[in-house]
């Protein structure tokens, strides 16, 4: 299960970035290869469990996981809208993200420190 958990990431996180790059080129199954990426992405963050179990690693892990569900979101939002609100979805989505992959591991190293 630790080998699989990182492939899923990767794979999912590549078909991520494909889907919403080739989606300007109006490709039909863009917004399809972007939500499959964003499922996995986020089947890997929900079965991935933290090291250490501090509240501010808990929280961390809360916002990580609704990260990965808006990403999920913003696919959604591809599919059904012809707008650009899946834009909006992504951008907090990948702040979120972007906060977590920081601030997880510092939490984790300094809890394992004590």
């Amino acid at each position: 299960m630790k080998q699989i958990l990182p492939a899923l990431f990767a794979v999912g996180a590549f078909m991520v970035i494909a889907g919403a790059g080739v989606y300007i080129t109006g490709w039909p199954a863009a917004p399809y290869v972007y939500t499959v990426g964003a499922t996995l992405v986020a089947l890997a963050q929900v079965n991935d469990r933290p090291r250490a179990q501090s509240p501010a690693i808990r929280r961390l892990r809360f916002q990580q996981i609704l990260g990965a569900l808006l990403l999920v979101l913003a696919g959604t939002l591809m599919l059904l809208t012809r707008g650009n609100e899946w834009i909006v979805c992504l951008t907090i989505a990948a702040i979120f993200e972007l906060y977590t992959s920081i601030r997880i591991p510092q939490e984790e190293e300094k809890e394992l420190k004590k």
